[in-house]
């Protein structure tokens, strides 16, 4: 009979090893390192760290060489100051880092504007401050960067409309604090955003009160139909603040959000929202403004940003000139108008190969969902007798979700909205004739003062 022979760890050869312990993670590297020598040493093998601290910390060559240790050690020290936020870190770093490479390119003052992360004892001091936790996403956002200076344009988008214009700031952790609530209706709820020109802002809650769930992002909306003036109503904007900032950021760097005057722009495009007819084609994005919108009554208020354009392949005959608007407006409860008008915005655009005319208009609902589809009519410049019709594509307009506070005292009144080309009845229209509906009882406040180009 042979002798039986026993394999020791330190006979084995180092590659094969080596490759099996590339396949854990690094709590499981520390433990090897505590069963002998030889997987003590192994376990410290440069190369299994750079792998993870570029999984982790998103780390490069360059970084390790600027910290002048091994990777071992750097992973050490992130592990030592942001080791809680492992979860969260990776994404949340690689979202800063998309933005700011797409700011550079298209809007760099943003990148000014930011500042330097907080510090874990800054972050702690704040909790100390305002008697609640934050969350550990937030706090890891914060300390990448720690929100934006109180500057136009706001990082987290604009929107402008004739008479009204919104910039969000994203606030400094410090300034946030500032601002949390403890006023009946909202209690433990931290602003994320404000706008100077509105006094909008978006609020995290940090407990679970008052018909809220923990750490969702809302717009508060007052209920103007209840008794008790602290009812607020919620337009749901995230879950959690890595949703609500990592959407954001992927809405910005996939040109989701259009650049416009080097400000961000919360307009929303279908792709499939897209018509032509001829050598002119039509897109539409829309957007939903909070500020000027209420749960109670039910008043809903949209903007749409329309480009038309014609093929720089037309032929100059085709050159033409736009003479009136037709749409047709439906709401989700069936309800159907329709609006006839000269020009859009009270201009006539004319269209020639290669053109590209934009403008932005607005509409107002009583339902938080419809769809408003149409076309224009235009003449030839050639022969002003040839009229024809290009299509305007079907596009949807769908408020956020929204939740009504826990106790209503009031219950709903009905609420109707007009389209029509007039305002002798109190009714503000913009040049387009599309009715922006009743905004007595809106924050009327937000409007004064707030400066906007006319168009965009």
């Amino acid at each position: 009979m042979a002798a039986s022979t026993e394999l020791r760890m330190d006979q084995l050869p180092s590659d094969p090893l080596l490759h099996v312990l590339s396949f854990l993670g690094f709590r499981d590297l520390i433990h090897c390192s505590f069963v002998s020598r030889r997987l003590n040493e192994l376990s410290k093998h440069n190369p299994l760290w750079r792998t993870l601290c570029s999984k982790h910390w998103l780390l490069s060559d360059a970084d390790r060489l600027q910290s002048g240790v091994s990777w071992y050690c750097l992973f050490k020290q992130y592990y030592r100051d942001l080791g809680r936020y492992m979860q969260y870190y990776p994404v949340l770093k690689r979202a800063w880092e998309q933005l700011k490479s797409f700011l550079q390119q298209t809007c760099p003052r943003m990148i000014a504007s930011l500042k330097e992360g907080a510090t874990e004892v800054e972050l702690n001091d704040i909790e100390a401050q305002i008697g609640c936790r934050l969350p550990d996403d937030y706090r890891c956002s914060y300390r990448i960067h720690n929100g934006q200076k109180l500057v136009i344009p706001g990082l987290m988008g604009s929107m402008s409309l004739s008479n009204h214009y919104r910039s969000e700031v994203l606030l400094d952790v410090e300034t946030a604090a500032g601002g949390f609530q403890q006023r009946k209706g909202m209690r433990r709820c931290l602003p994320l955003t404000f706008c100077f020109h509105t006094g909008l802002s978006q609020y995290m809650a940090l407990e679970p009160a008052e018909g809220r769930r923990m750490f969702e992002s809302f717009y508060p909306c007052p209920d103007q139909t209840a008794q008790d003036p602290s009812a607020i109503d919620m337009f749901i904007t995230g879950s959690c603040f890595l949703e609500w900032f990592t959407t954001y950021v992927h809405n910005v760097v996939t040109g989701e959000y259009p650049i416009i005057r080097d400000q961000i722009f919360r307009y929303v495009h279908d792709k499939g929202c897209v018509a032509t007819t001829g050598d002119i084609t039509v897109s539409v994005s829309t957007s939903f403004l909070p500020e000027l919108s209420s749960v109670h009554p039910p008043h809903f208020f949209f903007t749409y940003r329309i480009r038309i354009e014609m093929s720089s392949g037309a032929s100059p005959e085709a050159a033409c000139q736009l003479d009136s608007r037709y749409w047709k407006i439906t709401t989700s409860d069936g309800n159907v108008e329709e609006v006839q008008g000269p020009g859009v915005v009270g201009e006539f655009p004319v269209m020639t190969p290669g053109k590209v005319h934009e403008y932005a208009s607005c509409t107002t609902f009583s339902t938080p969902s419809e769809y408003m589809e149409g076309h224009y009519t235009f003449h030839r410049l050639a022969n002003k007798e040839e009229v024809f019709h290009v299509a305007i594509p079907r596009f949807h307009m769908v408020c956020p979700p929204f939740r009504e506070p826990v106790v209503r005292t009031k219950a709903s009144t009905s609420y109707t909205t007009r389209f029509d080309d007039h305002d002798d009845d109190g009714e503000y229209c913009d040049g387009d004739g599309d009715d922006f509906g009743d905004l007595r009882g809106i924050n009327m406040a937000a409007l004064e003062g707030a400066w906007c180009p006319r168009h965009i």
